[in-house]
């Protein structure tokens, strides 16, 4: 039985989990492979380096020689691990505001240490601090130009504040940092109100000459006051004119799409789109 033969196999569920405060999630990691050995975890918070939480040797049959959890990470009713066959699950119960995190589970087979994509985790909180994001949604063409606006009301604290762009395109399994303002507390004013903690702080991601690959949802997050908050998103859709030319007779004729529209389809017994794209022939 030749253990190199068998392909490798690693699953970690790529997701974006969005919970509120005092509730339990489970991160799971699954190697459906005879020759791993060692499960570990790494949690990696916004604008810091992974840690490594757990290491875990596992000898089969849902048997694990040992379970360290690293440094200051430590198994306890907030914190835990829940092993299986082939897999080592990261529980974490009533959730904190210091969770959010981006999490990592590795496997360790034949000398070799696979990754999985990560799983993000966000903590909602029920703080006054709000992140607004302007607009909802832009339609662009490609060679144009956007600003995208970001205004964050939050309390003042020591150690201000990190701003942080997200993009998720279509496809994509999470959104990837694009952008960081780093500290950036001087961009903030004040709440005009007597002794009001609040400030209202205004950033801008200006994108210019867009291309189709610039289209996606983005978020704008800001790490403060122990916490992490996100915006709901601006969707930024790039539409394309597609061209065609055709040679006909010897002349040149090209065919540009002016309109793009969707009409219900009320045929007998169906229900659905069909889509009408309008033509205009212009001949040389």
């Amino acid at each position: 039985f030749d253990y190199y033969m068998i392909p490798y196999v690693f699953f970690q569920r790529v997701d974006v989990f969005t919970i509120i405060l005092q509730c339990t999630v489970t991160l799971t990691c699954f190697c459906p492979n005879v020759s791993v050995t060692r499960f570990n975890w790494f949690k990696q918070s916004l604008g810091q380096k992974p840690l490594h939480i757990t290491s875990s040797l596992y000898v089969g049959e849902e048997s694990y020689h040992s379970n360290n959890f690293i440094e200051d990470f430590t198994e306890t009713k907030h914190l835990g691990l829940r092993r299986g066959d082939y897999s080592c699950n990261l529980t974490i119960s009533k959730t904190e505001p210091g969770d959010s995190a981006t999490y990592y589970c590795s496997t360790t087979a034949i000398y070799e240490q696979t990754f999985g994509e990560g799983t993000v985790l966000i903590v909602k909180t029920a703080s006054s601090n709000i992140v607004l994001q302007q607009p909802v949604s832009e339609s662009v063409q490609p060679g144009d130009s956007v600003t995208l606006n970001c205004t964050i009301r939050t309390e003042t604290c020591v150690g201000g504040h990190s701003v942080y762009w997200f993009r998720h395109g279509s496809g994509e399994s999470r959104p990837g940092i694009i952008y960081t303002h780093g500290d950036r507390s001087d961009q903030c004013e004040k709440s005009p109100e007597a002794g009001s903690p609040t400030q209202s702080c205004v950033y801008n991601l200006p994108k210019r000459n867009l291309s189709p690959s610039d289209a996606g949802t983005y978020y704008c997050a800001v790490a403060s006051c122990g916490e992490i908050l996100f915006g709901n998103g601006t969707k930024l859709d790039i539409k394309v004119l597609f061209c065609a030319s055709q040679d006909q007779d010897g002349d040149n004729l090209h065919y540009v799409a002016l309109n793009l529209s969707n009409k219900k389809n009320r045929s007998r017994g169906q229900r659905g789109h069909m889509k009408t794209v309008v033509y205009a022939g212009i001949r040389q």
